[in-house]
Parts: structure tokens; C-alpha cells; sequence
């Protein structure tokens, strides 16, 4: 069924409709109330393709519901152009709201670690921000019913519009790709290494089609050449992941070691003045841990002083500004033995002249004699989190930042990549900056992994955690580079250059991971050409959309 000329005439026809036709008609009947709730539940269904549910199914359900939605529309050449517009924008919308709202309600845990501030905030947080990243989803509903046929191609129009859509929302107002539908599709390593092709875009679109496939399975025209298409792309990425992985086996170098520290701080008390100088003691205990004799994480017969342990701190983890305490670096330089070196976050502070404090969002690097020898700032912040937008004007009304740093934090002003004494370089992404891989520029030589650092104690124990780890995993397949994370209260984890976790701490642990560093790095064509395989599939889908609905095609079907 491939239109609402169809769909209003399944169950009345002399052909007998199965039970899967049956369910498409009365979906596409829906109409008000029933519509909206239809639209908004399947999106929210979908949100249990993320993590940490990691149910792909769930996209297999969704999106035909979708589909059969927009189908219910029909064509109707009377309507207006504004009614044309704003009835499958309202499906899209609503599909979007569910999303959103299912994917993001964990925003709100951050707003009541200061609840007698942050509260009256949370309606915004919880329905406002859905209500606004919706709007995407639902110029991408409108957009594909632009190129909307009665045949079983139009999968790849709403592929085309969605994909558009995402890549979108990945850069207006800064950006917020939080959640992008193709991490549906990645739940498994063997899934993950196409990225390594066309970026997380490129999955989008190719999984919305693949997801929207059912809804095509009893269409009359091209529903056999779309389903075989669908089914190529599955076994095609399924063959490619394994292909990859085999063809990369793990390695790990004899002399460089990680020790990423765990701390398990909660947020309350992060900041809490009174417990700065136990908070830091933590992290000089966990860091002043060895491991047991034998269990030598690099090769034994290497000379200890060709050996390097990078020891690594999460984002925001020296409770005080650091180039404040002498003292504390004394500490370190005690704490530390030869051939290691900390890197750790830190609030940076630059004053100037007039004693005017400009706050970063930054990386020390530490040297065994307590020395700062390097720092590279955040450049992409959080709105509302790390500044204010508009700050004078929300200040008016009493709008503040989550982080109570006066004027909010400052951007950096570029990225480079971290030279290291005796270890490959690394390349700093602090936080939510590594869910903007197209942000991402790699130089050659390519640094040797990527360092991320991250407090997502503002989240607890909620789904946001762990979908942010897939999506720091996701850049790093994409840009062919090993990760090295370490989250203030998990998840933490060393992953190589394919994204296979070679050790990690789950939420809510304290402890350390000691591992030796692994080593391969990765050229791949996504790191190369950025997105241009995305856009070259983004205009065949968008191309075979129009012939479709144009009724251009050979008379072939």
C-alpha cells in the first residue's frame, strides 16, 4: 500500500488484506488525537534503538509507523500550499517530540543537583528543548513529502529528508547532533565500522530506509527492487564490520601504558569548597596505585626508563584552580614517579591587567616534576551549561549558568594536537565536543589516539552516560584513532581505533584502568574526505525520490 488511495480502500476490496495490510489502513485512518499519539509513541519507541537499550528493532517498528502516518496524508491538488506544509509537519513535529522527549528526560537530573536554583528550569529542559529539536524532524517530514510517490520509493525521499535534517541539526545554534538516528543502527561493534566510510550521517540515511522497509513490504510497485536494495545495505555493512575487524587485529605498545582514574565524585560535591581537599586526595590515592607485581601492563624486558604510564584525570577534576596551589602541585610531583605523566581537566584562568578573569574549560599536561608543560582548551561549549547565550538579557530575568563561573567559561581559540614526552600524541576533546566529528580536522601526521575527558556525574545513573560514550566511540571509528576516556563517575573506557573496548569502569565505579596503549591508528576515507560519500548517496536517494514521484522511471516495475 503504497498511498492513502490504497490505505482508504484496504478491508473493502475484493482482495482479501492480510493482517499486516489490516494494521497499515487503520494507521493511516488515524486522523487528530489518535494521529498525534500514533506519531508520538513510535517515536519514543525508537529511542530504545540507543543506548543502553541497544534494541534495533525498535527502529523496524517506528519508522513504518511513520511512513504509514505520512501515507494517511493522501494528495489532495485542492489544498493550500500552508496545508500542504503543515499537516505532515505536524507528524513530524509530534514524531520528534516522543523522540526527544524519551531520548533526553535525563537532561533534567543536571537541573536538581542545585535544586533551588535550577528547578523552575526542568519543564524547559524535560519538553522544551524536545519541542525544539522536533522542529527538525518535522521540516524533514514536509521535506519528504515534497517527493512523495505511491510507490514503495518513497523510503528514500524520507531517507534524503531525515539525513538532511540531522545534518542540520548538527550546527544551527551551535549545534545539538545528540541522539542522531543512525546510532539506532549501532549497536554492535561489527555494525559501527562503516562510520569509517561516510560518518554518522551516512548511516542516518541509510538507516532510515532500512527501518522504513516494513512499511513498503505490501506495496504494489517497487516494493521487491527497495526490499533487495534494503537488504543489500544490511548485508553490505554487516560484511564490511567483519571484514574490518579481522583485517585489524588489536595492538598495543611495549613501552607507553594508560592509567585513567576513576574518581566516582558526585556532582554535589564537586564543587563543594569543603570537600576540595578530599576530593583531591582521592585522585592522589587512585593515581598513587600500582599494579600488583607480574601484572606488568607493557612488555617486562623493556628498560623502565624508556617506559611511559600516562595518567589520566577526568574533565574538571582538580577542585581548585591549580596555578592557585603550589602546594597541590608539590603534591603531584610527590604523587607522580618517574616516566609518568598526569593529564588531567582543569578550570585554566588567564587575568589580565585590570585583574579581569577569563575562565577555560581545559587539559594540564603534568610532567613527573609537578610542571605544567601544555594546556589546550574547550572550544565548543555548552549553552546554559559552560555560557549564556544572550547573557545580559537572561541575566535580567534570572537565567544562569549550570557551571557558576563568573561570565561562564571562554572558547579556545583552535585545536592541535598534544605533544607528549616519550608517547604519540593525542588530540584533546573535552566532553560533549567529540560529538561533532565534522568539527574535527586531523593534521598529518595524524596524532596516535584521542583523549577524552568528561563529568557526566550531572547526568547519575540515567541513559545519558552511555549514550555519550556511543557516540565519543562513533567519532573515533570514523576518524580511524584509538580513545582514551575518562569520565569523572563512568563510563571510562580504552577502545582501539575500531572500537573495541580493551578495558573500562562502569557507571557509578571507582578504581583505575591500567592498560598498555594501543597503537594502531586508522586512515580512513571518512577522516579523509569528511562526509562526501554521505553526500554523493544523499543526492542518488534524493535523485531516484523525484524520478519516483514524477513518474520519470522506465516502465520496468
Amino acid at each position: 500500500m503504497g498511498s492513502a488511495e490504497r490505505g482508504h480502500s484496504a478491508g473493502r476490496g475484493a482482495r482479501r488484506t492480510s493482517l499486516f495490510e489490516a494494521l497499515a489502513g487503520r494507521i493511516m485512518l488515524a486522523s487528530g488525537w489518535r494521529r498525534a499519539l500514533l506519531a508520538a509513541l513510535s517515536g519514543a519507541i525508537a529511542t530504545l534503538g540507543l543506548p543502553p537499550f541497544d534494541i534495533p528493532l525498535a527502529g523496524f517498528i517506528a519508522f513504518p509507523v511513520l511512513v504509514w502516518l505520512l501515507d494517511g496524508l493522501g494528495r489532495d491538488p485542492g489544498a493550500g500550499a500552508l496545508k500542504r506544509f503543515a499537516a505532515p509537519f505536524a507528524i513530524g513535529w509530534t514524531f520528534g517530540f516522543g523522540y526527544f522527549v524519551a531520548g533526553l528526560w535525563w537532561l533534567g537530573a543536571a537541573l536538581l543537583v542545585d535544586a533551588g536554583s535550577f528547578a523552575w528550569f526542568l519543564p524547559f529542559a524535560v519538553l522544551g528543548l524536545p519541542a525544539i529539536l522536533a522542529i527538525f524532524f518535522g521540516l524533514a517530514a514536509a521535506l519528504a513529502r515534497l517527493v512523495w510517490s505511491d510507490s514503495a520509493w518513497r523510503i528514500l525521499g524520507l531517507a534524503s529528508a531525515f539525513a538532511l535534517a540531522e545534518w542540520g541539526r548538527g550546527f544551527v545554534l551551535t549545534g545539538f547532533p545528540w541522539n542522531e538516528i543512525g546510532l539506532i543502527a549501532l549497536s554492535h561493534p561489527v555494525l559501527v565500522q562503516s562510520v569509517s566510510l561516510m560518518g554518522l550521517q551516512g548511516i542516518t540515511l541509510l538507516a532510515v530506509l532500512i527501518f522504513s522497509t516494513p512499511a513498503i513490504l505490501s506495496d504494489r510497485r517497487g516494493r521487491w527492487p527497495v526490499a533487495a536494495l534494503a537488504l543489500a545495505l544490511v548485508v553490505g555493512q554487516i560484511g564490511y564490520g567483519i571484514w574490518r575487524l579481522d583485517a585489524h587485529p588489536p595492538s598495543a605498545s611495549e613501552t607507553v601504558a594508560i592509567r585513567i582514574v576513576q574518581p566516582n565524585i558526585r556532582q554535589s560535591l564537586k564543587w563543594n569548597a569543603q570537600e576540595a581537599e578530599r576530593n583531591f586526595e582521592k585522585l592522589l590515592e587512585l593515581t598513587a596505585m600500582r599494579p600488583a607485581p607480574g601484572e606488568d601492563v607493557v612488555d617486562s624486558e623493556t628498560p623502565a626508563d624508556d617506559r611511559r604510564t600516562l595518567i589520566v584525570w577526568p574533565e574538571t577534576a582538580f577542585p581548585f584552580v591549580l596555578t592557585d596551589r603550589p602546594d597541590a602541585l608539590n603534591r603531584l610531583a610527590d604523587t607522580l614517579q618517574p616516566g609518568e605523566t598526569l593529564i588531567g581537566g582543569a578550570v585554566r584562568v588567564e587575568r589580565s591587567e585590570a585583574d579581569r578573569a577569563r575562565f577555560y574549560n581545559s587539559i594540564y599536561v603534568i610532567d613527573d616534576q609537578g610542571t605544567i608543560v601544555e594546556a589546550a582548551d574547550k572550544l565548543h561549549l555548552v549553552p546554559f551549561g559552560e555560557y549564556l547565550p544572550f547573557q545580559d538579557l537572561l541575566e535580567s530575568w534570572g537565567v544562569s549558568n549550570l557551571v557558576q563561573m563568573p561570565g561562564g567559561f571562554s572558547a579556545g581559540a583552535s585545536r592541535r594536537a598534544v605533544e607528549l614526552a616519550g608517547a604519540p600524541s593525542f588530540l584533546p576533546l573535552i566532553c560533549y565536543e567529540i560529538i561533532f566529528p565534522d568539527e574535527i580536522t586531523l593534521e598529518d601526521p595524524a596524532p596516535g589516539f584521542i583523549l577524552n575527558v568528561t563529568n557526566d556525574a550531572w547526568y547519575g545513573e540515567t541513559p545519558g552516560p552511555y549514550q555519550h560514550l556511543r557516540m565519543a566511540q562513533v567519532t573515533a571509528v570514523a576518524l580511524g584513532l584509538p580513545l582514551i576516556r575518562a569520565a569523572n563517575t563512568g563510563i571510562s573506557v580504552v577502545d582501539d581505533a575500531l572500537g573495541r573496548e580493551r578495558s573500562g569502569l562502569g557507571l557509578g565505579a571507582t578504581g583505575t584502568i591500567d592498560l598498555a596503549l594501543p597503537t594502531e591508528t586508522i586512515d580512513t576515507p571518512y577522516r579523509r574526505h569528511g562526509a562526501l560519500l554521505f553526500w554523493g548517496l544523499w543526492c542518488v536517494f534524493t535523485l531516484l525520490s523525484v524520478v519516483f514521484r514524477l513518474d520519470l522511471r522506465p516502465r520496468i516495475d
